[in-house]
């Protein structure tokens, strides 16, 4: 098992919290309690969404946890955004994709100009429409039900998608999938089935990302996370798939790379744990 000790203590100076492997960065704010999603634009600061039913807005927190700016996306609704991606030239996708029931027929991703460059404080939203070919009902039965979603990254010009098992029983198997990163409608493209492991409680996945070097790929569950390496993105599930407890079970629902060897996650708020940034270092 990896262990990281953070050098500064920082659990003792946060009530004896326990972050397992996980460095403590920094407590959003209140108002961000049900983050979902973040990507890294620049050193010590983040861009963040919320999830179902919170506001149409992109907001960006410094590493101390202070509010800087936000926009609101035009064009776009919240009805379940669920993971944030960023391309080469800084731009943001939004997965609205968030299917609990799996039984929605309006998956899109909203893919919006690097913030950094926009004036104002609205943006500007294009829509990419999906659907999954091999859902053929709304909801399909119980032991079928794998529609969900709340990861995804970007890969030279195309989006991957990878859902969130919920069916019953649960058979720990997550769908990946794959569009293309522009403006559109179209059939997502199943390339490969991901195996995770038995316990709901840990093995959904919830968020993912891919390195700057394009050699790692992260998906991550509620205090797991896979690491899979020496793949082809024809299907990557059939790379070399390290397995990671963290060693903390809060409700872990986003991740982005901010360096080849070193990602950030966040949380959720739950029963006044979460609500929080983190660090991990990937092990050699």
């Amino acid at each position: 098992m990896v262990r990281y000790i953070s050098m500064f203590l920082v659990v003792l100076l946060t009530n004896c919290s326990n972050y397992g492997q996980l460095t403590y960065i920094a407590k959003f704010p209140k108002k961000l309690s049900e983050n979902s999603g973040i990507v890294s634009l620049e050193p010590n600061k983040i861009w963040l969404i919320e999830d179902n039913g919170n506001e149409d807005k992109i907001y960006e927190v410094s590493f101390e946890g202070r509010s800087l700016r936000d926009y609101r996306v035009k064009n776009a609704k919240n009805k379940d955004w669920e993971d944030l991606a960023r391309d080469e030239k800084g731009n943001l996708f939004i997965g609205d994709f968030g299917n609990n029931n799996n039984d929605r027929k309006d998956l899109v991703i909203y893919k919006i100009p690097n913030p950094l460059q926009e004036p104002g404080d609205k943006i500007e939203a294009e829509k990419i429409e999906f659907t999954y070919p091999e859902q053929l009902e709304y909801p399909p039965a119980a032991a079928k039900r794998q529609f969900d979603a709340e990861a995804m990254f970007y890969y030279l010009d195309s989006l991957y998608i990878i859902t969130k098992d919920r069916s019953s029983p649960f058979l720990g198997e997550a769908l990946v999938y794959k569009v293309p990163a522009k403006k559109g409608t179209y059939d997502a493209e199943l390339i490969g089935r991901f195996k995770t492991c038995s316990d709901p409680a840990t093995c959904e996945i919830t968020a993912a990302d891919i390195s700057p070097d394009g050699k790692k790929i992260i998906l991550l569950g509620y205090g797991t996370l896979w690491i899979i390496t020496d793949f082809n993105m024809t299907d990557f599930t059939k790379g070399i798939v390290t397995y990671i407890d963290l060693g903390v079970r809060t409700q872990l629902e986003a991740v982005c790379f901010i360096d080849n060897e070193t990602i950030l996650l966040s949380d959720e708020e739950r029963r006044k744990t979460g609500r929080n940034l983190y660090s991990f270092t990937l092990p050699k």
